[in-house]
């Protein structure tokens, strides 16, 4: 059965009429970065007319309660798919209640992660409601926005506001409330009296400044970095209030307030950030808003900033309600022309061109110079010292940043803001002087450049095939001829006609038919002797089945027509041959599935416990672990209670060196047969560190064992140039991916990048040719939402993003290329079939023709997890067989590894039986499915074909459309990636409600009563684990507490010296825990900026 046709679900038209405006708190929980659902629900509270203050992923407790008292909202909205959300809730609640706001109504969901008795258990604790699936089922996404706006419909403005008519300065929780009922029109007459006397009464001036510009200019984060700076030159005494305006929607009375989730210097007590919506206002700031701004200054702040929504060129509403004005714009407004009409250009006192890094800015800052010069006839004035400055918001550290933070210090002085004798030095530029582009100017069109090369190699080999096929036809048609015994003078024509289109083959294409005949014969054999390395390698080419019948395991065409054939070789060709289409190697080795052992739970004693017995039955160990949220965010374990429910949950704590060497004991790490895959992105740097590390201890202990003594120093650079050479494995790292798809992202993109370079760096330096430095990962883009064109094309962008920004540093792409991986989901779709056939295909032809690229360089390595998403909370039994055709599939596109989900993650860490199941179905296939024995499954297949060649299509076309919004980069600056995702993910969920798109079990044929099993297995960190891990921990600080504070001043040095940082982790990973060492980045790399 499909579900009623009242489950159909819009983004607008829910029937909810709150009697005043409903303010809600949305956010994914801390170490969270599932936040595709969220967006959803951020987006339909919207359409219902609800203001929401979106905070986006990893959000602590005190983050959130903070943002719900400051914001004054009656509702706070979670998801929690990352475990940890008993302790989280309950936390929240606690924290709510000690804070005299127990009444505002909290809301979460998390698929089915949270379990119908952990559900029970905190709604009796006072959560207002935890939304499972079977609610989704029942109401549908509409039905459950309703339900929490009517629970969320409370005027929190008929609380008394306490003690207004005492000395006291007014505290934020009351500040919070009077601007509440400013805004609502409710405040007494009594109140605003009493406002503005103690405004009056504080015998000084409080400074406000106005910021407004251009939509997408960066304003939220200039501002955020300018009162970084204030907290920082004034040691964090300054008392700054920051009033974000939004607009609001005109149809549906929602807003989205989206300064806060941009701000990262806003924590503390000397900041306070309250989200404003123009509501009925035609301008861009609210008619209360004087009164709001006297209110503020009433509170004792020492500096007022104004934050006004993006406009476009003609509104100035700000100036009047301000003392000092700033207007932020970019570099593309256009022609010179356009100044006049920008009406802030008259009233500004200083102009921000942000992003200046992008292209055309130094013009930029001559027009806009010379206009604000004509505007102000200040003709006697030199142009460089006019209040227009070049910034780059994004950059850590940026000098044109600071001295636009100077000059508006001295502005607002004469209004006074209090002098600094703080330690910011200043600056003698105006405009960023370090402009540093991961990918240059002149390549940011490498996208259309490799568009076109792959078309232009798809229609060069339908131009060759043609040739040959036309040369064939004459010569056969001359053959013909003579047996005819026609002229001979005709039959001559006829073969220099055949001869003339052979000679217009280029060489690789005569060479291609040449070699196939020599190849059919050699795949004719029953062995096949190939070289990789210098090693002879031999592998039988026939199996016999228990019928008897012999079958090959690499079938060839049967073409007669060599037009085809030809095609077919420079399209297709056999597996191992460019290019690659059907698979990098010539054949599977006999001992090498592409099996995966994942596991990841508890401690790391745990954890190595399950591989050893995951891995009982292989010779190789293929280890893939996944780590828990902590980790995932670089953070220490510790015992609040928002972390602590989290450690050893969804996944292994690992916070030291000595953590990862009990992780892995027992399995030697350089051995051929062992391979580890490591599922973290963000402290992938650290946590990369802490693994070779332990390779290299492995061997020093060997070494030890092997010769009863230490080696001397020669002997010890021996092991551990040993141990890199050999050490083989993964680690995702892609931190592109992180910030359009799952987010969990520390640093600021520019540094990451950085770090990841340093890391390629590194192993070029050190030889390491069998560990993959990136992942880069079309997984978690296909988590977050996305369709599988979509995870496709972006994936591979983002590859050759990295091809670009190693080239810039200077690395030979031969040296870099192997050590790049890629990572796909195979979900349900038809496209999924042949993911990996069109990956390899479009980065083979683009490395060889683009790039020059080896061989080796051309070769895409894969490795495919079945989709997470497919996996649900109602009748997971059915979940394995979704993840038997998926996994099928990928062996079927001869991917080079192979991970299946275990059918109980979508409710919890999987268990060591659920495991096995999903073990099975690899095993299962490799072993037992005889087709699966064949390389070369889905060749010659028309289907296939097509599909092939359609995907391409679809995935170049989006290479266009990235590369017109300023390749990879500049599409993430504008969310171009993001908002797909998002728009995908919601088609998705709507579908999915409606029952347009079938999921057995979920939404027809759907069980009667409850599927979901009454006792569920929750595999989670033990009382034992956390506290063992703590202690631990302690022990490893007590330990090294004589060197951390040196070590890690040399990891910020290399960072603030460009140095490269990696070098350095090497060391510290040795004596610092991961949260040490993240802590430290942050200070010289700047925090990651979470978006919408």
């Amino acid at each position: 059965m499909t579900l009623p046709a009242s489950n159909v679900t819009h983004l607008v038209d829910v029937d909810v009429d709150p009697r005043y405006r409903v303010r809600f708190i949305t956010a994914a929980s801390l170490f969270d970065g599932h936040d595709a659902s969220i967006n959803i629900i951020r987006r339909m509270l919207q359409a219902a007319g609800v203001e929401v203050i979106h905070l986006g992923h990893n959000r602590s407790v005190k983050e959130i309660v903070d943002a719900a008292i400051e914001e004054d909202v009656q509702g706070i909205a979670v998801s929690s798919y990352q475990g940890g959300h008993v302790e989280f809730f309950r936390y929240m609640l606690d924290m709510l209640r000690d804070n005299g706001r127990g009444e505002i109504r909290v809301f979460g969901g998390g698929g089915g992660v949270i379990v119908p008795e952990e559900i029970r258990e905190l709604e009796a604790y006072g959560v207002t409601r935890i939304y499972s699936p079977e609610h989704g089922q029942r109401m549908g996404l509409e039905g459950i926005i309703e339900d929490m706006v009517k629970r969320a419909d409370f005027y929190p403005g008929e609380g008394l506001v306490s003690d207004l008519e005492s000395t006291r300065p007014l505290s934020r929780s009351d500040l919070a409330r009077v601007i509440t009922l400013l805004e609502n029109e409710t405040a007494p007459r009594a109140l605003m009296a009493s406002l503005k006397q103690r405004a009056a009464n504080l015998g000084r001036k409080v400074p406000v400044l106005g910021i407004t510009g251009t939509g997408g200019s960066g304003k939220s984060s200039l501002t955020d970095e300018l009162i970084l700076r204030w907290r920082l030159d004034h040691a964090d005494q300054l008392r700054v209030a920051v009033l974000a305006i939004d607009p609001s929607r005109r149809r549906s009375g929602g807003a989205l307030l989206g300064d806060r989730i941009r701000m990262n210097a806003i924590d503390g007590d000397s900041v306070y950030l309250r989200s404003l919506a123009t509501r009925s206002a035609v301008t861009e700031v609210p008619k209360k808003l004087p009164d709001i701004i006297t209110a503020t200054k009433a509170a004792g702040f020492d500096l007022i900033i104004v934050e006004t929504p993006g406009i476009g060129q003609g509104d100035a509403g700000i100036v009047s309600h301000v003392d000092v004005s700033l207007y932020v714009m970019t570099p593309e407004f256009g022609s010179a022309s356009q100044l006049e009409k920008i009406d802030m250009l008259d009233f500004a006192d200083c102009v921000a061109i942000n992003k200046f890094d992008r292209k055309g800015a130094d013009d930029a800052l001559r027009d806009v110079r010379k206009q604000f010069q004509r505007n102000r006839t200040a003709f006697e004035k030199d142009l460089a010292t006019l209040p227009v400055f070049g910034t780059i918001a994004s950059h850590f550290n940026d000098d044109g940043v600071t001295a636009l933070y100077q000059e508006l210090s001295l502005q607002l002085s004469v209004f006074g803001l209090a002098d600094t004798g703080g330690d910011l030095q200043r600056v003698g530029v105006r405009t960023s002087s370090t402009r540093s582009q991961i990918v240059p100017a002149d390549r940011q069109r490498y996208l259309s450049e490799i568009s076109k090369t792959v078309r232009d190699y798809r229609a060069r080999a339908q131009a060759q095939a043609q040739l040959v096929r036309e040369a064939q036809y004459l010569r056969e048609s001359a053959a013909l001829l003579e047996v005819e015994g026609s002229a001979t003078d005709v039959i001559s024509v006829v073969r220099a006609l055949a001869e003339d289109k052979l000679q217009q083959l280029d060489a690789t294409s005569i060479a291609l038919l040449e070699n196939f005949k020599e190849l059919r014969e050699q795949y004719g054999q029953d062995e096949l002797v190939y070289t990789v390395r210098n090693k002879e390698i031999r592998q039988p080419l026939v199996y016999t089945s228990l019928s008897g019948t012999r079958i090959p395991r690499v079938s060839l065409p049967r073409y007669s027509d060599s037009g085809d054939l030809l095609c077919w070789l420079m399209l297709e060709n056999l597996p191992g041959y460019f290019p690659y289409t059907a698979g990098v190697f010539p054949i599977k080795r006999q001992s090498e599935d592409p099996t995966r052992m994942f596991a990841g739970e508890g401690d790391a004693f745990r954890t190595n416990r399950r591989f050893h017995v995951l891995s009982e039955s292989s010779s190789a160990k293929r280890l893939s672990t996944a780590f828990d949220s902590v980790t995932l965010y670089g953070a220490d374990p510790g015992l609040r209670p928002d972390i602590y429910g989290k450690v050893g949950t969804s996944g292994v704590s690992i916070a030291t060196f000595d953590d990862m060497k009990a992780l892995y004991a027992g399995f030697d790490l350089c051995d051929p047969g062992t391979s580890v895959s490591m599922t973290i992105n963000g402290p992938a740097p650290t946590v990369l560190a802490f693994f070779l590390n332990t390779a290299i201890d492995q061997q020093m202990d060997r070494f030890r064992a092997d010769h009863d003594r230490e080696p001397d120093a020669v002997e010890a650079e021996k092991v551990r140039c040993f141990a890199l050479q050999n050490v083989r494995g993964t680690v995702q790292a892609d931190i592109l991916k992180e910030d359009q798809g799952q987010n969990t992202c520390l640093f600021s993109t520019e540094f990451s990048i950085k770090m990841m370079g340093d890391i390629q760096q590194y192993f070029i330096d050190h030889s390491v040719r069998n560990f993959y430095s990136v992942s880069i990962s079309g997984y978690h883009i296909a988590e977050a939402g996305a369709n599988p064109i979509t995870q496709l094309a972006l994936t591979l962008s983002n590859g050759f993003t990295y091809v670009e920004a190693y080239r810039a540093r200077g690395m030979s792409v031969d040296d870099f290329a192997a050590n790049l991986s890629f990572f796909f989901s195979n979900g349900m779709d038809p496209e999924y079939t042949v993911i990996g056939r069109v990956a390899r295909r479009i980065w083979a032809v683009a490395m060889r023709e683009c790039y020059g690229a080896s061989e080796r360089s051309q070769k895409l390595k894969y490795h495919i997890q079945t989709s997470g998403r497919s996996l649900h909370a109602q009748e997971i039994s059915f979940n394995d067989i979704r993840t038997t055709l998926q996994a099928l599939i990928a062996v079927y596109d001869n991917c080079n590894s192979l991970h299946t989900n275990a059918n109980d993650e979508a409710i919890t860490t999987p268990s060591e039986g659920s495991v096995r199941r999903a073990l099975a179905i690899q095993m299962i296939i490799n072993r037992e499915w005889g087709l699966a024995k064949s390389e070369n499954p889905n060749q010659g297949s028309f289907i296939i074909e097509e599909l092939t060649d359609l995907v391409e299509e679809a995935v170049l076309l989006e290479f266009d459309r990235i590369s017109e919004r300023g390749g990879v980069l500049g599409a993430m600056e504008t969310g171009y990636q993001r908002g797909r995702i998002q728009d995908e993910s919601m088609r998705y969920e709507h579908m999915k409600h409606d029952g347009s798109q079938p999921i057995i079990g979920v939404n027809m044929f759907v069980a009667e009563g409850d599927a979901t099993p009454a006792a569920v297995e929750l595999t989670r960190g033990t009382e034992d684990e956390k506290q063992g891990q703590i202690c631990r921990l302690e022990a490893f600080h007590a330990q090294h507490q004589a060197v951390t504070s040196a070590v890690l001043g040399q990891v910020q040095s290399a960072a603030l010296n460009n140095e490269n940082v990696f070098a350095q982790l090497m060391i510290a990973a040795r004596c610092c825990s991961l949260g040490q060492i993240t802590d430290a980045l942050f200070e010289v790399g700047g925090r990651y900026r979470r978006n919408m």
